[in-house]
């Protein structure tokens, strides 16, 4: 293989015959870039090879410590504390990840292979060969809470709604269409309609990540380093690789806006402080229809949010109790109340960690396994009882209206 020329070290890239691979240079290190499919089988085997051909002193894998110990050890599952989970305020991006895991190894089951293989091949080989692992991803978690942090709540129930619908598309696609998802024109047609849909998603999902993992590989230990990433992230890579990068913000969860604050804390104080000039200005009559709608609203629709998620009776009556409550107080959620009881009454067995998996897969899944509809309790109520809340307010504003 010949050596590349100062006009080529200078612009940092080679040309390859293989197309996705790619040869970068940071001073005297050599980076091969491989650019693979997450579900398919012919890109689990082109790493393989390149990892034992070209002997790295390191291998660069897009996935975060946590994602990695998930890759090497699929039963950590059962070690996840659930209830933490929801106390931790963290059930909604746990079921966010779950549902973008659905779709990945529902692909991956059709096509009979492991979802991830081709990181699983890396992480493999770079042990075979005595290459040190970088896992060079952002957390997960970070990078769902600057996701969801970034999104509308309309953006949000887009991307649920999405998210779900996904479920049943992945039995339409063979292992050719998803080949031809690392073509370029194909590749470029996905993030154009991403970025239609949901521009904030893209942002977070790809562009952030894509300077993260540039970055991870430029500093990653060695004078040789394989780098395998998911082609969509390739680009963006090529495109900021000779670019400055402030990563601290980056890697950094997102701070509550002002706005956010204002309307956090803004809308309970308007609530109450319309109840009780209801009461003062309008009439005990009035006060008393407010506070009526206040309660209706909050607790039937957060009660229809459990009553969605096939909630025990239990945790039906403490949604329907806690969410005219706690939507007074911004720093509380009906849906912690009722998740919190529905664990303690259905408490998730060995056997739920076990298929979460598989149950992930369907629609069906999600409701069946105990794991699942704990989160989806938890959401599903604080959806119900956030809803009551725009319900019973223009309703308020009517009856002081009509009364004062």
């Amino acid at each position: 293989m010949t050596q590349p020329s100062p006009e080529e070290e200078k612009q940092g890239e080679t040309p390859e015959p293989d197309a996705d691979v790619t040869r970068l240079f940071v001073g005297d290190r050599e980076v091969i870039l491989v650019g693979t499919a997450h579900v398919s089988r012919v890109s689990a085997e082109k790493v393989e090879r390149i990892i034992r051909e070209e002997k790295p002193d390191t291998v660069c894998v897009e996935l975060c410590p946590a994602r990695y110990q998930a890759l090497v050890n699929p039963e950590a599952w059962r070690e996840m504390d659930i209830v933490k989970v929801i106390r931790e305020k963290r059930a909604h991006l746990l079921l966010s990840h779950l549902l973008l895991a659905s779709f990945q190894k529902r692909l991956a089951d059709r096509l009979d292979i492991r979802a991830g293989a081709e990181m699983l091949a890396a992480v493999n080989a770079a042990k075979e060969t005595g290459a040190q692992i970088a896992p060079i991803d952002r957390e997960i978690r970070t990078t769902l809470a600057r996701a969801w942090g970034s999104m509308s709540w309309r953006s949000r129930f887009r991307l649920l709604y999405e998210l779900l619908t996904s479920l049943g598309e992945a039995d339409s696609l063979t292992e050719e269409d998803i080949e031809a998802l690392k073509e370029k024109d194909a590749l470029e047609l996905m993030l154009k309609e991403l970025s239609d849909v949901l521009p904030e998603l893209r942002r977070v999902l790809i562009d952030e990540r894509d300077l993260v993992l540039g970055h991870g590989m430029k500093n990653a230990p060695g004078k040789k380093i394989v780098a395998v990433v998911g082609a969509g992230h390739v680009p963006g890579i090529l495109a900021n690789w000779d670019r400055p990068v402030d990563i601290a913000p980056l890697l950094a969860e997102p701070l509550k806006g002002k706005a956010g604050k204002v309307i956090k804390w803004g809308l309970p104080t308007l609530v109450i402080a319309l109840m009780a000039a209801g009461f003062f200005h309008a009439g005990t009559d009035a006060g008393v229809r407010m506070l009526g709608w206040w309660v209706a609203a909050n607790g039937i629709l957060g009660g229809l949010g459990a009553i969605l998620a096939l909630a025990h009776p239990l945790s039906i009556l403490t949604a329907v109790v806690a969410a005219p409550i706690t939507s007074l107080n911004p720093m509380l959620a009906a849906g912690w109340f009722s998740g919190l009881v529905e664990a303690s009454l259905r408490k998730p067995r060995v056997l739920d960690f076990e298929t979460l998996g598989t149950d992930i897969t369907t629609v069906s899944g999600f409701w069946k396994n105990k794991v699942t509809r704990i989160l989806l309790v938890v959401v599903l109520t604080n959806l119900g009882s956030m809803a009551g809340t725009f319900v019973a307010l223009p309703a308020m504003i009517r009856i002081f209206g009509l009364s004062a």
